[in-house]
């Protein structure tokens, strides 16, 4: 992972300098702590100016440090995974194979190729010296951020930002397709332009007229008036790397599930899990779902830069191992599945971090959380495993830990227990972050706000704040009953995010189908991937990245949303059945295969919730009302 930055300006009465914040580039260089390096470009005779910063997280192959340059004048940053679609050696470096790849592109259409074929997450900057073009742009579903921002005679591009009252605002790069700017041609009518190359399904209805009316009507709203966004004459458009959704609704029950599954006791357990599994061809669907979100893990948690002497699997774990793969974890069903894949592919001798936050109970709340029995209706599980996890807890630490057993930290323990189960030999770091009001307010102001930023809603406030303090890792493990001070040295973090979406795990969903039914489930579904990069991913790459760690989203593996698209709704999830079942019902019955069970049957409980931030300063707010607390920003310690 890299933090990527780049200033072009037009204008000889500014220098690229004037334009490139000194708080910007401590936040560029939290991203990428292994290598930082700036370039300026002066082009005299066409009177423009670029200047590129690169920021290194080092993740595989050899230490690359950026920008690149080669004897043509092109120049390349790269924030990006290649998982497939391109080949990169285990030795090899993705930056300098995507540099050498675009070098050899004769043709536009050679370009868009190249960037259709990648499958993993990306943002990048490509300076075509050749043709004084500058083209950028983030992948599919905007997994890696990019923002930009805009006056008469300048463009910025840049991973992250920080917050200003003055000036021209920031603005995330839509991932709608690839941008280019001709820069020759913006320098001699002193005026900035952008061509749009969009995506599109390679199989679609629409015709490319309407997918080129559609995009750019979409992306020019948030614009400046004067940038105008054109398409590019020749109508050519990058191939999406997903297949389009399945929106097909049965008329009549199909001969799965008229076998046995409408015999099924409809009760929340795992036994009527089991009973689902009982059906062979929704046991074999199953098993082609863990197949293909198995080998996204995989994919995640392999080919990382590890010593050589720490490659053998065979080897038992030990307590001076160091861990290279981290987990959000709240012990909900997504993490939880998410952490058993890693199991299976992360070598043995190393741990896996279970990241597990929580921000502390209000005083006047303190009296109700040290009761179990308030504790097990709020948390609404009727779960013998997580009683007892809670019962069992050696509770003579300080009394003040008691309050922050919010209700993730409850399952979280209860996760952990299945997943020492499953594997004994591992070592499974929990890590209880807790948080205070207090530091919540201070890192808020310090640094969280201004990753979040240019994003503004309390929703965002909350979620932001929780991943920034759960990425960090820094909390405490239990060695030997006794909760000692830890700091999580994993550089990847797996999260779950893109399994509600995909699976109607969110409230909204059943909303959505009690009021419009399959047809109306079916369309928020396919608004949800959609919107996820303006929603989440931007904001949360910014977040994990600035502790010099990168975010991975396993249920965003292309592969993964393909074969999730290709079912229709009643194949992952029936809303008919009660909550804690019928949502993510597939990836309910993959966890059972698993051997998980007090999880598998866990309703969804979203972070801002189960951590508790969104009772901690007010109650009265609604998710999506503007966040006042993010205005209040100082960017002195930055």
């Amino acid at each position: 992972m890299c933090g990527i930055c780049c200033v072009v300006t037009l204008s000889n009465q500014h220098t690229v300098h004037d334009f490139f914040n000194k708080d910007v580039l401590s936040c560029l260089k939290r991203r990428g702590p292994d290598s930082s390096q700036q370039l300026i470009k002066t082009v005299s005779d066409l009177s423009y100016e670029c200047l590129f910063s690169g920021h290194v997280l080092h993740l595989r192959g050899l230490m690359t440090p950026q920008p690149l340059e080669d004897a043509n004048n092109n120049i390349f940053l790269w924030n990006g995974e290649i998982f497939d679609g391109v080949h990169v050696g285990s030795l090899e470096n993705d930056t300098e194979i995507m540099f050498h790849r675009l070098t050899l592109c004769n043709s536009e259409a050679d370009i868009l190729s190249l960037f259709s074929s990648l499958r993993g997450p990306w943002s990048f900057i490509y300076y075509q010296g050749s043709r004084d073009c500058l083209w950028f742009g983030r992948d599919y579903f905007g997994r890696r951020s990019l923002l930009w921002q805009f006056s008469n005679e300048v463009v910025c591009l840049t991973s992250v930002s920080v917050y200003s009252e003055s000036g021209s605002q920031w603005r995330e790069v839509p991932a709608s397709g690839i941008f280019k700017i001709d820069l020759k041609a913006c320098a001699t009518s002193k005026s900035l332009s952008l061509t749009l190359f969009p995506w599109k399904y390679s199989s679609t209805e629409k015709t490319v007229e309407e997918i080129f009316i559609s995009v750019l009507d979409r992306v020019s709203k948030d614009l400046p008036n004067y940038i105008p966004l054109v398409t590019n004459e020749s109508k050519l458009c990058l191939t999406a790397p997903v297949i389009p959704l399945n929106k097909t609704i049965s008329e009549a029950l199909d001969e799965c599930q008229c076998t046995d599954v409408s015999n099924i006791n409809h009760t929340v357990s795992v036994e009527t899990l089991q009973a689902f599994l009982g059906v062979e061809c929704k046991k074999k669907l199953v098993h082609q779902f863990i197949d293909v979100l198995s080998e996204a893990v995989k994919k995640r948690v392999l080919g990382l830069f590890r010593d050589k002497d720490e490659k053998r699997r065979d080897i038992p774990s030990t307590s001076t191992s160091k861990a290279h793969v981290a987990v959000l974890f709240s012990g909900g069903i997504d993490s939880m599945v998410i952490a058993a894949l890693a199991d299976q592919h992360v070598p043995m001798e190393e741990p896996i971090d279970l990241l597990n936050v929580a921000f502390m109970i209000k005083e006047q709340s303190k009296q109700k959380c040290t009761s179990k029995k308030h504790i097990d209706q709020e948390i609404q599980l009727d779960l013998l495993s997580c009683q007892e996890s809670y019962k069992n807890l050696d509770v003579k630490t300080d009394d003040h830990l008691v309050c922050f057993d919010v209700p993730d930290r409850i399952t979280g323990r209860a996760g952990l227990k299945e997943l020492k189960a499953l594997n004994p030999l591992r070592t499974w770091n929990f890590v209880e972050i807790n948080v205070t009001l207090e530091e919540l307010k201070r890192m808020r102001q310090q640094r969280v706000s201004h990753l979040i930023y240019p994003l503004e809603t309390v929703l965002d406030d909350s979620i932001g704040c929780a991943v920034w303090f759960a990425s960090r890792g820094e909390g405490f493990i239990s060695n030997q009953g006794e909760l000692k001070p830890y700091r999580s040295s994993a550089k990847v973090v797996l999260t779950g995010i893109g399994a509600d979406e995909q699976l109607a795990g969110y409230s909204r969903h059943r909303v959505c189908f009690k009021n419009y039914g399959l047809e109306g489930l079916n369309k928020e579904i396919g608004m949800e991937l959609d919107r996820i990069s303006s929603r989440n991913l931007g904001r949360d790459d910014r977040i994990i990245g600035d502790h010099g760690k990168e975010a991975r989203f396993p249920f965003l593996d292309e592969d993964v949303v393909s074969f999730l698209n290709s079912l229709p709704i009643s194949e992952k999830a029936d809303l008919t059945l009660p909550r804690g079942i019928g949502e993510k019902l597939i990836l309910r019955l993959a966890a059972v295969e698993f051997g998980l069970t007090a999880s598998a049957i866990l309703p969804k409980r979203a972070v801002q919730f189960g951590s508790r931030i969104a009772k901690l300063e007010s109650n009265s707010e609604k998710a999506s009302d503007t966040c006042s607390r993010l205005k209040l920003l100082s960017v002195d310690e930055v």
